[in-house]
Order: C-alpha cells, then sequence, then structure tokens
C-alpha cells in the first residue's frame, strides 16, 4: 500500500487585471484559495498541512467556510456552487446553479443559514442569494447592468447586502428577502471589492481607481476615504478588515500592500506599507490579501503568498510559493538533498523534504519547458523553439544557461548518466546527439520518434515510436546502428527508460500499456501491465531496480515490483487531478509524483 506523506501545494491561480479571493475559517488558522478545479485547504501555522477539494467540474473562482467552520461553499467559471463538508470525506451537501456565468465572489450571512454569491451572466441576474440548505431566493438584486466583481454579508443584524462590480457601483440591499435600496457612484472605475468590518459598523469598498472609500453598514451614507496622500498608486484589488475592526489591508497593482487605522468617523490614516520580496517584475502586483488573527497574508499576481506578524508589521514574511500550472516533471538531487518540479510555463521549484517550499531556480531563461531532465551537476531543457538549453548547476543555484538550436522540435530527452555532456533527444524525424552544445549527429530513423533514452555509458539508444516500436540502437561515436525491434505495444510510445542497473528497459504507450523489458533477451519480463484507464504518460525506476511505477492521465500511480505478477501492484487512486505527468523514486523507495493540479506528493510504500 501506499501513504501519502507529504503535499507540496499549488499556488492560487491569478489572472492579471484581475482581483481573487482568499478566505479563512474562524475558528482555526486554516484558509482557502482555488487552483484549477481544485480547492486548496492549508494552514497558515502548519504549510505542509494541506488538504484538496477535488469534484468541481469547472475552474474554480472562490471559497469560503462557513461561520462554524464546518462547511465550505465553493463556486467556479460555469455559475456552480457547490457545498461539502471540510471534513467526513468533503461528504456534498448542495450543488445550485445561481449564474450562469462564472461566480466572482460569495459570503455566507452571519447566522450560516443563507449565502449570497456575485459575478457574470448572460442576462442581467448578477447577483443571487439563496438558502444554504434548499437554494431558495432570498430577494431581488435589480441596479447593476454589468459583471458584479464582489459581494458582502453585514455580520450583524439587520442583515444588509452590498455588491459592486464593473459599472462603477455600489449597491445597498435591505432584508430578507432583500430588496434594493439604494445606490452610489462615487468611483470612477471598476469597483473590485467590497467588504464589511467584523463589528457590523462600517463597510469599505476599493476601486481601480486607487481609492478606498468607507460607508455606514447600516445606511449606507459615505463616512470617510482613506488617506488621498498616500494612496496607492496603482489599481486596488482586494480589501481585508482587522478583527477588531480598527484597521484594514488593502493589495494593489502597485506591488505593495497598505495596512490603515480607520477612525470612529471612519477616515482611514495610513500605518505601514508592506513591499513582498520580489524582483521588481509584473508577477509582484499584488491582487489578494486576507487578515486572519495574527495574520496578515498577501499574494502576488505570480501566486507567491506573504505571511506577515500582525504584532511586527518590521519582521520578514514567510515565502509561501510553488507551481499554478500543470507539473510535467520532478527529479531528485542527491548531493543537494533537494527535490526540482518543473512546470510548462517555464517555472522549476525546489522543495526539501519536511519543509516544503525553498525557493525557485532562477534560470534567466523564461521559455516554457516541454521535456526536462536533470543530474547533480546540469539541467537540461527544451521548450517549442527547436532550441535545447543546458544550465550549469552550482549548488542549488544556476549558471549561464547556454542553448543549441536542433532544428526541430524536441519530443523527449535523456542524459547519459555516466557521460552527462551527452545528451540524446528525440525530434519528429529521429533523434539528435548533442555533446555539452555540439551537435554530434542528427539521424533520420525513417519514423516518428516519441520517447527515446540512452544508457548510462553513451553506447546504446532505445528509441520509441508513433509506431508503437521500440528500436534499439548501438552507438559509436556519433553513428546509429539499429540492433532490434521489440514490438508489443498498440500505440504510440509515449516514454522509455533504463533501469539504473542498466539489466532493464520499461516502456509505456498512448493506450495505457506498460511494458518491462529485459534488456540481454530482448523479452518482455513483466506481462500484462494493463492496470491503467489512459495513457501513460511518465514512469520511474527505483534506484536499487526492483519495482517501477508508472503514471497515467487516469490520475492513478501504479507501481509494479519486477519478480512478481502484474497483478500484485500498488495503486494510488487520484494521485493528481487531471493526470499525472511526473514521477521520481527516493533512495528510500518512497515515490514523489506531480500532475497537472500543480501538486507535488511524497509517497511511502509498504507491502500489505
Amino acid at each position: 500500500m501506499a501513504k501519502l506523506v507529504e503535499t507540496y501545494a499549488c499556488i492560487p491561480s491569478t489572472e492579471r487585471g484581475r482581483g481573487i479571493l482568499i478566505s479563512a475559517d474562524p475558528k482555526t488558522n486554516a484558509i482557502l484559495y482555488c487552483n484549477g478545479r481544485s480547492i486548496i485547504i492549508r494552514q497558515l501555522d502548519k504549510p505542509l498541512d494541506i488538504d484538496v477539494y477535488t469534484d468541481h467540474g469547472y475552474p474554480t473562482t472562490v471559497a469560503r467556510f462557513s461561520p462554524n467552520g464546518e462547511w465550505v461553499a465553493s463556486a467556479d467559471a460555469s455559475g456552480t456552487v457547490r457545498i461539502w463538508g471540510r471534513y467526513n470525506d468533503h461528504v456534498l451537501k448542495n450543488e445550485f446553479r445561481v449564474l450562469t456565468g462564472r461566480v466572482d465572489d460569495l459570503m455566507w450571512s452571519a447566522d450560516g443559514l443563507r449565502i449570497v454569491a456575485s459575478g457574470d451572466c448572460k442576462g442581467k441576474a448578477f447577483v443571487r442569494a439563496f438558502m444554504w440548505d434548499s437554494g431558495s431566493t432570498v430577494g431581488d438584486f435589480d441596479g447593476h447592468s454589468r459583471r458584479v466583481l464582489s459581494c458582502a454579508f453585514k455580520p450583524t443584524r439587520p442583515f444588509r447586502i452590498v455588491t459592486c462590480g464593473e459599472d462603477f457601483l455600489v449597491n445597498f440591499y435591505e432584508g430578507p428577502p432583500f430588496k434594493f435600496k439604494l445606490s452610489h457612484r462615487d468611483h470612477t472605475n471598476y469597483v473590485n471589492c467590497v467588504r464589511f468590518s467584523p463589528d457590523g459598523t462600517k463597510f469599505v469598498t476599493v476601486s481601480s481607481d486607487k481609492k478606498g472609500i468607507l460607508y455606514d453598514a447600516k445606511t449606507a451614507d459615505k463616512i470617510g476615504e482613506l488617506s488621498a496622500e498616500d494612496c496607492h498608486k496603482g489599481s486596488i484589488y482586494a480589501v481585508s478588515w482587522s478583527p477588531d475592526s480598527k484597521q484594514l489591508i488593502t493589495a494593489s497593482a502597485d506591488k505593495t500592500a497598505k495596512v490603515w487605522t480607520i477612525s470612529e468617523d471612519g477616515h482611514g490614516e495610513l500605518a505601514k506599507t508592506l513591499t513582498s520580496p520580489g524582483s521588481g517584475s509584473f508577477e509582484d502586483m499584488l491582487v489578494g490579501c486576507l487578515w486572519h488573527n495574527n495574520y496578515l497574508v498577501t499574494v502576488s499576481l505570480g501566486g507567491t503568498i506573504s505571511i506577515f506578524s500582525a504584532t511586527d508589521l518590521d519582521e520578514s514574511p514567510v515565502i509561501l510559493s510553488g507551481h499554478m500550472k500543470n507539473v510535467n516533471s520532478v527529479v531528485v538531487l542527491k548531493k543537494q538533498n533537494l527535490i526540482l518540479s518543473c512546470s510548462y510555463d517555464g517555472l522549476i521549484v525546489k522543495w526539501t523534504k519536511g519543509i516544503g517550499y525553498a525557493g525557485k531556480l532562477d534560470r534567466k531563461v523564461t521559455d516554457k519547458i516541454k521535456c526536462f531532465a536533470a543530474v547533480d551537476e546540469e539541467l537540461v531543457t527544451s521548450g517549442y523553439d527547436n532550441k535545447v538549453w543546458r544550465t550549469p548547476l552550482d549548488g542549488d543555484q544556476c549558471g549561464e544557461a547556454e542553448c543549441v538550436d536542433i532544428g526541430s522540435q524536441p519530443q523527449d530527452l535523456s542524459f547519459a548518466m555516466l557521460s552527462p555532456k551527452l545528451v540524446l533527444v528525440a525530434i519528429a524525424t529521429g533523434v539528435v546527439l548533442l555533446e555539452g552544445t555540439k551537435v554530434l549527429s542528427t539521424v533520420d530513423l525513417g519514423f516518428s520518434a516519441t520517447a527515446c533514452t540512452i544508457s548510462p555509458d553513451g553506447s546504446e539508444a532505445v528509441v520509441g515510436g508513433e509506431d508503437g516500436k521500440l528500436h534499439i540502437y548501438s552507438i559509436s561515436g556519433n553513428s546509429f546502428k539499429e540492433e532490434a525491434v521489440l514490438e508489443k505495444h498498440r500505440g504510440a510510445i509515449t516514454v522509455v527508460r533504463y533501469s539504473p542497473d542498466v539489466s532493464m528497459i520499461a516502456s509505456g504507450d498512448v493506450n495505457r500499456e506498460a511494458v518491462v523489458w529485459d534488456r540481454a533477451s530482448r523479452e518482455v519480463k513483466l506481462k500484462n501491465m494493463l492496470y491503467h484507464a489512459a495513457r501513460v504518460n511518465c514512469l520511474s525506476w527505483s534506484h536499487d531496480s526492483t519495482m517501477v511505477a508508472t503514471g497515467s492521465l487516469d490520475t492513478c500511480v501504479i507501481i509494479y515490483e519486477i519478480g512478481k505478477p502484474a497483478s500484485s501492484r500498488i495503486t494510488i487512486k487520484g494521485a493528481h487531478l487531471g493526470g499525472v505527468y511526473g514521477l521520481a523514486f527516493t533512495e528510500e523507495n518512497s515515490v514523489i509524483s506531480s500532475g497537472e493540479d500543480g501538486c507535488v506528493r511524497i509517497w511511502t510504500l509498504a507491502q500489505e
């Protein structure tokens, strides 16, 4: 059996020009955020304590804990709200289609009986409030003509709802049942976020016009503004109140967050400007913020989460980061005691077992990554521009990268582990053999190559083709000689790898089958590896060559033990939502997996 021991979570999905919502459990230090079709639950004081909800059918947009912390309401781009249990295997309580378009914000009432949601739609129903148990509507929300970006429920009676959006309006509703009361047009650009103070006396709106305006919560009369002298220099995307309702934090495209002290008459004076570590690029713009208990949290456009101490704002923040997109490769660097994972958007992240996020590798190259391989001293990557990049590693930092244009898009690449200057690259018409950044040979093999591997000493190569065959070549200098063709697969080869002791070859195909071959006899060594339900995306050997793991589009990881029948496999179901794309073994025979959900996970193996 396999036991999940660590998850290195994805970061929040962000969108340029839009704020994002992160929310918190009123009773613990847990926060919620969205990435793809997943809802991530993680503890601010225990970053590796992570839970993931994966039952949405569309990209998720917002999630909030109920006032008692027992339930979560989460919404997606289809306009659907799902209400599910935080515990007990996330049991589904209800599912409602509340809008005809994307839900941008939602909020529970303080008594936990009602939910208001706002967003986009095809008609004019940009806002809807409903009972959490029945879905029945509890009001009419006229008054908006464009997408409603944010909504808020007054936390004290009498209940009120405030909404704001792309029509520059702030609308106020009384109820329940809720009815339009009045509207303000004090902002001159998109109103991105509205929030009531926890004591229910005020609410604040922030806008792309760089202003923050405060209103009386009962009457909706304007009572003050955030200081114009200290205002943000860019759009304000998010705002959050302190638990005592005396301060608030704003997050802006000017790459800063500001802490404001709010006077009794509703004016805001700047108390502190917070800047998160970064290179100063557009990815450092702040698009989300949260004040929860003793924590101030900001989220950048690049997805980086910075956690500040509310009692010591001069203290350096704790940084949580990771991947936002599909993690297509994962490797273990023994000397540095690091795990490296890369996503197709070109990001390479370092992880340390037991600690988690350990930084990013700055390659000074911004290309997307399709193929990735690494040894302790070097990275080799390729994207979609016909170039192969070789980047030396000095400890856990990158040296100056060099590239070679091979004239065709790489499909796969492989190091000769004992001669790492040699790299074999599969291309549409055959293979390219590199020594450093020098092309030793480009060989037209007469078939479309889809996967490749080179032996550790560089004397042999196995190339998988679109034809479902494995072609074995001996390599002498820069020449290739075909020695054998292995046939068993019934679909294009997706991955092929030598075992560490070089006695076996493992391969996988698009038709869900994996095969282990004996290298000497070239016969099938492990039969009937047909337990996936979709294409095999990746595979990895254990360091002692006794096990092979396969990862598939079907979200599962399967571990086979050599010498035992395939039926005695260990299966990890639902390892990664959307599919498994990267696998690696540690020396302790733990399995590291990565996938489309942007997460990296470590599993320990034990025989049942």
